[in-house]
């Protein structure tokens, strides 16, 4: 019988305030969840700009990479910041700091990092809730002819199915949760 290339596979879900990380071992047929976690960098409020951003990899590096990088890591997986912000800055620093761990991880795995956007992601992993958009940002439903036209031309977009303002987040909450019930999920102050 031949063996299935197994992989480990870490995904990084990265802001300044906290990583989002996970770990997943898939055979090729089976995703088994290995950890859900997060690592909020605590600095003094008196470190500012590039410097926070050092000292936060720092923490990053030695809170998760190092307990983690020698349990045979295939893939690393992150999620790319949001590039169309309104705020240049905060697009600038999360590029900025999205490539300070990039480096940490490769430096610490030697496993180069493959990026993805969130909306890939959802597709990806969710492809049902491609469809159609049925719905203008107003929440009104397109008429049958505009809906029809978006089919013959293969108009697909995510969340086409969910009025436009749809919580998204909480949709792929609920898919998660149904795939892997055993999920302990880590909950802020505020329940969310």
């Amino acid at each position: 019988m031949e063996e299935k290339n197994i992989r480990i596979i870490l995904g990084i879900d990265i802001s300044t305030a906290c990583l989002g990380v996970s770990l997943a071992r898939y055979d090729g047929t089976n995703v088994e969840i290995l950890k859900i976690s997060h690592v909020k960098p605590k600095i003094s409020r008196k470190i500012k700009g590039t410097e926070s951003l050092f000292m936060k990899t720092k923490q990053f590096k030695e809170q998760f990479i190092e307990k983690y990088k020698d349990i045979g890591l295939t893939d690393i997986i992150i999620e790319e910041p949001l590039p169309n912000s309104q705020n240049n800055n905060t697009v600038t620093t999360l590029l900025r700091f999205n490539g300070m761990i990039s480096q940490s991880i490769y430096e610490a795995t030697g496993v180069v990092p493959k990026y993805i956007s969130s909306y890939d992601a959802r597709k990806y992993a969710f492809p049902e809730l491609m469809a159609v958009r049925k719905f203008n940002k107003k929440g009104e439903r397109y008429n049958e002819k505009k809906i029809k036209n978006a089919l013959k031309n293969n108009e697909l977009v995510l969340y086409g199915d969910y009025p436009f303002d749809c919580e998204k987040k909480h949709i792929v909450w609920n898919k998660i949760s149904e795939l892997y019930p055993d999920i302990e999920w880590i909950y802020n102050k505020k329940g969310r």
